[in-house]
């Protein structure tokens, strides 16, 4: 017979071992949801060190009128200066839309399907332009990352707008309320001293 007769005689083998490969999906799918189990417990774990931290403020009843406003995504908080230490406690790891209205008394971020919260213009410390946070990396100068303080805890939380030429707004109007509000506190510092 020639090579090319045997070929063509040849059949592929009949799949008869069902039970192994349902054996094998089986144990895959065991061990995706181990691995998510484990996920979601480092999650708890984590929220549960930060549970120290105190409750976040509410927007006042009179916020005052907007200076900027900027729509677009809130990408995470972190302990300011580390970018990979993200915050969960509060709901401030959870990525969502975002909706950020500045104004003299601080910046309202409104989130849709996550916990809204409030950074007093006290609490304001610095913004900048960088490209990650919390596990989420941009190009270069395409974060707007807000360094405050809530509680003794200094934090960096990161917002992309729909339109990044915003961004050089919000760090030039932050950057000018913080160094007013710095100033302003140092002088009443300085009076009490006295």
């Amino acid at each position: 017979m020639t090579p090319l007769i045997q070929l063509a005689e040849q059949k592929s083998a009949e799949v008869t071992d069902w039970a192994g490969r349902l054996g094998w999906v089986a144990g895959l799918l065991v061990f995706v949801v181990f691995v998510y189990w484990l996920m979601r417990q480092g999650w708890k774990w984590r929220g549960s060190l930060q549970s120290g931290l105190p409750a976040l403020p509410e927007p006042p009843a009179e916020p005052g009128e907007a200076r900027l406003t900027l729509a677009g995504r809130y990408h995470g908080s972190t302990t300011a200066g580390q970018w990979l230490d993200r915050i969960v406690a509060h709901g401030l790891g959870v990525r969502s839309r975002a909706e950020l209205t500045l104004t003299d008394q601080g910046i309202a971020v409104v989130r849709p399907g996550a916990n809204d919260f409030f950074i007093p213009a006290a609490a304001l410390r610095e913004a900048r332009l960088d490209k990650g946070i919390a596990g989420k990396v941009l190009t270069e100068g395409g974060l707007l990352v807000v360094t405050w303080e809530h509680g003794d805890t200094p934090l960096d939380s990161g917002f992309r707008s729909d339109r990044a030429a915003d961004h050089a707004a919000w760090v030039e109007a932050i950057n000018s309320m913080s160094s007013t509000s710095s100033s302003n506190h140092a002088s009443t510092t300085e009076g009490t001293a006295r």
